[in-house]
């Protein structure tokens, strides 16, 4: 009766949640810019009472009954500890902080958006500020005496910890910079005209379509709209929504962009619909759920398996032959600073993270103030990436995250690649040559196997340890950056750092 009842007290709770997700999708999708305050008024409430919902004693004491009602192990007991989890964290939010947090954050991401229109970051500023100081408050509060920022990093990936982050990522910088000035010095350009030219709005999306249900992603449960940002978001398994963008003269952002999103969308479409609404019925954490769509962009995006199986929908969306596959592949593997850490390639893509999780940490010691944002970031561009943004749109107003109040969540894409490495690696070793596969058509394989250990297990297990029992060994970012190591190789000829150096 203890877990009946913690079910039924959690469904409606679960409800709320998800009418709350598809006003959020609506806000960055469909929503006129003049609904914004009506929004924020909305979102607000429901953020009331999704809180009031969890704080609450009654709900409180189910998960408590249930959890030592439980034989250890089970999914009862499961199911009991990640609802304490998350009752515990909120009971240390007022009620008042939650509501504030999210009329903050819905008019956050409207000033956002008009501010990155404008590349003015002044616009954005009070609101931010706002967030920030919120997001302080809930942190303290959330901590209980521990470090506040590692409240915010529980947050997206259960368990991550700063101390555990700050040398991984002086490994990452040690590994990936010298390699990135060696490859600057080396003088070889990689063509990328083949990637380069005049395509089509109508014609892009019927590629990212071809290539999103090749993978497995259902269309009859999900839809693909465009949005300023794209993400990933789910109701239920059987209604996904991922959005994406595009550049006319250059296929590459839309394809892997729709690619990154339906590995999103592939996980949330393999959760066990049996345990929908209940405590275990979602995602395990954010860096695993960022590994399903790292792992679908590039392991297998970028692949030359998947390149010659690509040929047929480019015919058909484009209405010419695709570039040869051997001439289009150096230039999906290119090693170049850029600005946009969404556009980025993989060999400088975790410096982009590196660079937001140093100025969160300086933001949330006292150390930096918000005002002194867009300073710090183009400092810090330039000392890590060689690059100085031009303006505030490529600068500090690129992301969506801090408007949100995401603090603690870029970490999870760099755990998210790591994590992609070592599962690629794991399935390839069990399922034989994928590439092989991808080159036929035969993505089910890869995806199966990606059901069976990662999606199927909801959050009975953390993301560090779903990937270890799938990989039998603990995570490492070894697999990630040989990957990386091995591409520059191939394609510039350059061996420094990691474990070709």
């Amino acid at each position: 009766m203890s877990q009946e009842r913690l079910l039924e007290l959690w469904r409606p709770l679960h409800d709320l949640r998800m009418t709350r997700a598809v006003l959020e999708w609506d806000q960055e999708t469909m929503m006129p810019p003049g609904g914004a305050a009506a929004r924020a008024r909305a979102l607000a409430t429901l953020a009331g009472e999704v809180h009031a919902r969890l704080v609450d004693d009654a709900l409180h004491e189910a998960a408590l009954r249930a959890r030592d009602a439980a034989e250890e192990g089970s999914v009862e007991h499961a199911q009991a500890l990640v609802a304490l989890r998350d009752v515990e964290r909120a009971r240390r939010v007022p009620a008042r902080l939650a509501r504030e947090l999210a009329e903050a954050t819905s008019a956050g991401l409207v000033s956002w958006q008009a501010a990155r229109k404008e590349s003015d970051f002044a616009r954005f500023a009070p609101d931010l500020e706002r967030i920030v100081r919120l997001k302080e408050e809930e942190a303290q509060a959330v901590a209980d005496g521990g470090r506040p920022y590692d409240a915010l990093l529980d947050e997206y990936e259960p368990g991550t910890r700063e101390a555990d982050l700050v040398p991984l990522f002086e490994r990452i910088r040690a590994e990936l910079s010298p390699r990135i000035r060696a490859v600057a010095e080396s003088g070889v350009v990689v063509d990328e005209s083949p990637a380069q030219g005049q395509f089509p709005e109508a014609h892009q999306r019927a590629l990212g379509l071809a290539a999103s249900r090749a993978i497995g992603f259902d269309h009859d449960a999900g839809r693909l709209d465009l949005a300023a940002h794209p993400f990933c978001t789910s109701f239920s398994p059987r209604d996904v929504r991922i959005t994406w963008r595009f550049q006319e003269d250059d296929f590459r952002p839309a394809l892997y962009g729709i690619l990154h999103e339906s590995g999103h969308g592939l996980y949330e479409q393999g959760l066990p619909l049996e345990w929908e609404g209940q405590p275990l019925g979602e995602a395990a954490g954010l860096g695993i759920h960022e590994s399903q769509s790292r792992l679908w962009e590039n392991a297998v995006g970028r692949s030359r398996g998947f390149l010659r199986w690509l040929a047929v929908p480019w015919r058909e969306a484009f209405g010419a032959p695709m570039p040869d596959v051997e001439e289009l592949w150096p230039a999906l593997h290119t090693c170049r600073p850029s600005l946009i850490r969404v556009e980025a390639d993989e060999s400088t893509y975790d410096l982009h993270v590196l660079v937001r999780f140093e100025l969160e940490r300086r933001l949330f010691s006292g150390e930096l103030a918000t005002a002194d944002l867009p300073a710090a970031w183009n400092g810090a561009y330039e000392e890590v990436l060689g690059l100085r943004p031009a303006n505030d749109a490529e600068g500090v107003l690129q992301d969506i995250h801090w408007a949100m109040g995401a603090f603690g969540y870029f970490p999870t894409y760099t755990l998210g690649n790591l994590m992609a490495a070592q599962l690629f690696a794991a399935a390839g070793a069990e399922l034989g040559d994928l590439e092989a596969a991808f080159a036929a058509g035969e993505f089910a394989p890869l995806r199966e196997w990606l059901r069976e250990k990662v999606h199927r297990h909801g959050r009975r297990w953390r993301s560090a340890e779903l990937v270890e029992r799938a990989s039998g060994r603990p995570l490492t970012p070894d697999d990630h950056l040989a990957r990386l190591a091995e591409q520059v190789e191939t394609v510039y000829g350059v061996t420094v750092g990691g474990a070709t150096g």
